[in-house]
């Protein structure tokens, strides 16, 4: 893989892994139960515009990966995300990563290491 792919590729993790703590963020700082307050609350919440824009930006990379890897191959690649929103959740939120979690991580890790080495 070339520099701009992985440039690319890094991005659009980083990109949605922002987005998606930005959306817990927002979720665990809207005080309502769910109901008219709550999403009233919820799309007053910059969190939740950190997140959109995140994703907004992370879909632009998305798209120039896209346009310089075969679908089947980034497909694979873009599971990675998944693991860099799971060590996310871990740091920031203290969230349990449990055994079978492990053994999703390291056999995405594997996956991935593999269409790398392919591609």
């Amino acid at each position: 893989m070339s520099i701009l792919i992985i440039f690319l590729w890094i991005v659009n993790i980083a990109c949605d892994t922002v987005g998606q703590v930005a959306f817990k963020y927002a979720a665990i700082t809207t005080h309502y139960k769910l109901g008219k307050k709550y999403w009233l609350q919820l799309f007053k919440n910059g969190w939740l515009w950190c997140g959109f824009t995140a994703y907004f930006i992370g879909f632009l990379f998305w798209l120039a990966f896209l346009s310089k890897v075969p679908l089947s191959q980034a497909i694979l690649l873009g599971s990675f995300n998944m693991i860099a929103v799971m060590i996310a959740g871990r740091v920031l939120f203290k969230e349990h990563i449990t055994l079978f979690r492990l053994i999703g991580i390291f056999t995405i890790i594997s996956g991935v290491i593999l269409v790398g080495i392919s591609g």
